[in-house]
């Protein structure tokens, strides 16, 4: 168990054609521009999308090496435990908006991308009107897809907008983020789902850029793997702070109480990627191994937090870092397709012949699923050791019938060989009396 012990058995529906609501974003096929060129522009059917003059940014180049700014870096995970480094807000605002290829450093500020610079003007100077701490962070965007350019998230009201351009910018901010009413002629779209947002901003630091691209593939395949389509969804996202502990990502839901939260998790690996699936989305745990911290919460407030789960569990934070690592090493072997062997990390072995888990997917609760069957020939698994960002797993053959032999098998061999001794005396005995 992690920190959280609560389950529930009861399924979830979740609609499949809403007309009222609106389904989870969806992350583009243009991944692979990851890191490339900024010239390769995104279009768009509204002036206030197009490029209207160079990018002053570099992305980061494909040649910068794991060793250097991935996860094989040399400060990968050297800060334990992380907690207490999320800063507090209680409102987060995504405005969907190109393709991190594009992406200036400050694109908050870019002169050539009137959108996000006069939305992050606005929320900047109306920040002392507003009852609510709001931060704005700038999400992947394409026209003619489930998320155009414009769109507009809101956490924890679970709440879209559609096609803001940059005329509307000070009417938006007013009426919606100041007055929490609702934007006209805008009319706001329910959000249902998990959302994950993955820092991928790779011309404001390498690390990010490197880290995040193989982050957004592999929940991309994992969603597709438990038939979660729909139910969570995956973006890459712009700076969130904390490069450092990169991969940075967050996840939205609902909690057991309906409640919507926000929590933040770094130095996330793709191995991690069905642990956060299983036990955070489909389970409602929390991994303090990599939480950093969550909406709502200050500094302080979070390190406090994630004690008190620590307490209630019983374990100091080495023990609790140790046991969840090794929780997640076994997740991250039973995700592999058609295992032989399983993982081992930190001179920690975590072989095992583990069961086939479940895994779940959460709207209002929990709803249990089981894996799609693969289609023959395809293959499902992210190749993550084939490219940038690539993390290192280790393996180990699967034990053998010796090295699994558990002490309850002990037990049962012990009670058999004397229940046979005691047979062996009595009759003896009763020889003796004939």
């Amino acid at each position: 168990m992690m920190s959280s012990s609560r389950e529930r058995e009861e399924s979830l529906t979740f609609p499949t054609n809403p007309s009222s609501t609106s389904s989870p974003i969806t992350v583009s096929d243009h991944l692979d521009r990851y890191l490339q060129d900024p010239s390769s522009h995104i279009g768009s059917a509204s002036g206030s999308y197009s490029n209207e003059g160079p990018l002053a940014a570099e992305t980061a180049s494909p040649s910068n090496s794991d060793v250097e700014f991935g996860f094989s870096r040399h400060d990968f995970r050297q800060q334990s435990p992380i907690s207490g480094t999320v800063q507090f807000y209680q409102r987060h605002v995504f405005l969907c908006y190109k393709s991190p290829s594009v992406w200036p450093p400050r694109i908050e500020a870019a002169e050539f991308d009137r959108l996000p610079r006069l939305l992050s003007a606005a929320v900047l100077a109306r920040k002392a009107d507003m009852i609510k701490e709001t931060r704005l962070t700038i999400c992947e965007g394409h026209d003619g897809t489930e998320t155009s350019n414009g769109d507009v998230l809101i956490f924890p009201d679970m709440i879209r907008y559609r096609r803001l351009t940059h005329f509307d910018v000070d009417t938006f901010v007013e009426e919606v983020l100041v007055k929490n009413g609702e934007w006209l002629p805008g009319t706001p779209e329910k959000l249902e789902g998990s959302f994950v947002f993955v820092c991928s901003h790779g011309s404001r630091d390498r690390r990010c850029g490197v880290c995040g691209p193989p982050l957004v593939s592999r929940f991309k395949e994992e969603i597709v793997l438990y038939g979660l389509q729909g139910r969570v969804s995956v973006s890459p996202c712009s700076h969130i702070g904390g490069h450092k502990y990169a991969g940075n990502v967050i996840i939205f839901g609902s909690n057991f109480n309906g409640e919507v939260t926000g929590h933040w998790y770094g130095y996330v690996t793709p191995d991690d990627v069905p642990t956060l699936l299983e036990w955070h989305i489909g389970k409602g745990e929390i991994i303090d191994a990599l939480w950093r911290g969550q909406m709502g919460l200050s500094e302080e407030e979070q390190k406090k937090f994630q004690e008190l789960r620590r307490l209630a569990n019983g374990e100091t934070t080495k023990e609790a870092t140790q046991r969840q690592m090794d929780e997640m090493n076994i997740t991250a072997c039973q995700s592999q397709d058609n295992l032989a062997s399983c993982c081992q990390r930190n001179s920690s072995s975590c072989c095992h012949d583990p069961p086939k888990s479940d895994i779940v997917g959460t709207d209002e609760g929990v709803a249990k699923l089981t894996p799609e069957k693969k289609k023959s020939g395809k293959k499902l698994i992210s190749r993550i050791n084939s490219g940038k960002g690539a993390s290192v797993r280790k393996v180990c053959a699967k034990p053998t019938w010796f090295e699994s032999w558990e002490r309850e098998d002990t037990y049962a061999a012990l009670a058999v060989v004397c229940a046979a001794a005691s047979i062996a005396v009595a009759y003896s005995c009763y020889k003796q009396l004939s």
